[in-house]
């Protein structure tokens, strides 16, 4: 299968490739695409970085306020979606969510760390094949409270843009 290809820019961090898994989370990598497409996550940051585990980003602006996008149904085991059988190690992308099996939108994360009790309950959608150190220069930086959240970047860690590479 060809698999699809972003590009992932990061102002200040560098670049990331990913490959996406249409094979594992069909509606999932084609959501993820039509927003990246339209530029929906342009400016947004990643607001949640915890070193070990996963940074997180996709849903707020750099001044924090929040970047809604419509809900789709997880594509993952406890959800009755049987073919996604990808494992949470580090470079995974999974799409993040609420206690609400359907609550994926537009927050994702990508593993830092080996994290196997996410298996089956998180629609892991694609892998970074390329800039592992950017993803680990991000899980160190300076974190605190904001808010509700923990583990948020003291300073402002910015995606400029998420585009494809490759067609599907």
């Amino acid at each position: 299968m060809n698999h699809p290809k972003i590009k992932i820019t990061v102002r200040d961090y560098g670049t990331m490739i990913a490959e996406l898994y249409p094979e594992k989370a069909p509606n999932t990598v084609r959501n993820f695409l039509l927003l990246a497409d339209s530029g929906f996550f342009s400016g947004v940051i990643f607001h949640r970085v915890i070193k070990g585990f996963m940074i997180q980003g996709g849903g707020y602006a750099e001044d924090f306020s929040e970047k809604p996008a419509a809900s789709i149904a997880g594509e993952f085991r406890a959800n009755g979606f049987m073919a996604n059988d990808l494992h949470h190690a580090p470079g995974v992308l999974s799409m993040a969510r609420t206690s609400d099996p359907n609550s994926a939108s537009s927050q994702f994360f990508i593993m830092h760390g080996d994290a196997g009790y996410l298996d089956s309950q998180y629609a892991g959608f694609g892998q970074v094949t390329e800039g592992m150190d950017v993803v680990d220069r991000i899980a160190n930086v300076k974190t605190g409270r904001v808010g509700w959240f923990d583990d948020v970047p003291k300073t402002p860690v910015v995606i400029e843009s998420i585009e494809r590479v490759t067609e599907e």
